[in-house]
């Protein structure tokens, strides 16, 4: 539990010096960053499925027919 809020404590401490530094609003900056995370793991998902070990055995087998 103490945990938990010690990262929250973080996470809001580290928005807040970020929106400082780039005199923007705090909402923008969070919001901003969920917005890149999302974009991110969309990335990270198409790259995942791309490079699957079995999809990739069963293109290179499919070349040698």
């Amino acid at each position: 539990m103490l945990m938990l809020s010690l990262v929250r404590a973080l996470h809001k401490l580290a928005i807040w010096a970020l929106a400082r530094f780039l005199n923007m609003p705090e909402p923008l900056v969070h919001d901003t960053g969920v917005f890149v995370v999302a974009q991110v793991q969309t990335i990270e998902n198409r790259v995942g499925t791309a490079l699957c070990p079995m999809r990739l055995m069963r293109q290179f087998r499919s070349w040698f027919r």
